[in-house]
């Protein structure tokens, strides 16, 4: 049986080499080392006759990769990419339509409607925030989007930078449905007013959140559940007016030379069996018949969270994406 394996900035230098064989795959993922080792280890029992070697970058470089490699790809999938970095005219170029029984089966909205992209994951905005930093400040317990515009927590909030996080773009997007909606981009420039601390990364705020340095983290509902897991006096709060999402997608290459064998991959991650990996790991998980667990209940994931998801643009979101974080920009300064 072929070992699957996870490698790292080698792996360009082997493409370039020709040591990847006929009938391996070249991954590039924006998921985590440690998802992608318990996924990998899955996929080689489901498909025992297939190599992959997988290259992990976030989302950012992940793109910037696919850019610099545009003229001669070297990969033969995307696995878990932010759809609004995938759907750059620029990268969805290079992408072909993907079928299988498992993906065709997908509800449309987690499909790309010419079959391009399809994202059985994503991750949903939340707010982490600290029960006893909170009482500490006297603060009450945030519930909306619009509680955060509040006076009483200008400089108690930390946020991530939508220049530098996709959580942070997947927020300011969302919310304002790609800076379309005047109301929504008040709401987000009227947050950020109030925002004590910008990070590099999503996770980040909810760690500066569970430690106490802020009363209340903008991140994802991973990060804080995660956070609670771990036993921080961490609430995960899941706003009630308003849903930011981002979608995980994947896609095939149209220059692979390995069709069948990416295919088959692909159409694998998008199967049951990887979504109930993915469930502990992640808050969206798109595949028919997936629920949150028992325990994603108690730590407040809505119940039906996939089926009440509002509508996105993704195509928009990301051709408007430097745009919008200038316009951010220029709004909060």
């Amino acid at each position: 049986m072929r070992a699957y394996r996870q490698i790292g900035s080698v792996l360009a230098l082997l493409a370039a080499c020709g040591a990847v064989r006929a009938g391996d795959l070249t991954v590039y993922s924006a998921l985590e080392s440690d998802e992608i080792a318990i996924y990998l280890a899955a996929a080689k029992k489901a498909l025992p006759d297939v190599d992959v070697h997988v290259l992990r970058l976030s989302s950012g470089d992940l793109a910037a990769r696919l850019l610099a490699e545009s003229a001669e790809p070297r990969n033969d999938v995307i696995w878990g990419m932010a759809v609004t970095d995938m759907l750059d005219p620029r990268i969805a170029a290079l992408l072909t339509p993907v079928h299988g029984s498992n993906i065709d089966r997908m509800t449309a909205s987690f499909r790309g409607s010419d079959a391009r992209w399809f994202a059985p994951t994503g991750y949903l905005a939340a707010l982490c925030v600290n029960r006893e930093a909170l009482a500490e400040r006297g603060l009450p317990m945030p519930r909306t989007w619009r509680d955060l515009t509040s006076p009483m927590y200008r400089g108690q909030i930390a946020m991530p930078d939508p220049a530098s996080s996709g959580t942070g773009y997947m927020l300011i997007s969302s919310l304002s449905d790609a800076g379309r909606n005047a109301e929504g981009m008040r709401l987000v420039t009227d947050i950020a007013r109030n925002v004590g601390q910008e990070t590099l990364s999503g996770s980040a705020p909810c760690k500066l959140a569970r430690i106490g340095e802020f009363p209340i983290g903008i991140s994802f509902a991973f990060s804080a559940m995660q956070s609670i897991r771990q036993g921080y006096p961490v609430t995960m709060v899941i706003p009630s007016d308003g849903a930011g999402y981002e979608l995980e997608g994947s896609a095939l290459m149209k220059s692979t030379a390995h069709v069948a064998d990416a295919q088959r991959f692909l159409d694998w991650t998008a199967s049951p069996a990887a979504a109930a990996l993915y469930r502990g790991f992640k808050e969206i998980v798109a595949t028919p018949g997936s629920e949150p667990t028992d325990e994603q209940l108690r730590q407040g994931l809505p119940v039906h969270l996939v089926a009440t998801l509002p509508a996105r643009d993704f195509a928009t979101a990301a051709r408007e994406r430097a745009a919008l974080i200038t316009r951010f920009k220029q709004l909060t300064r």
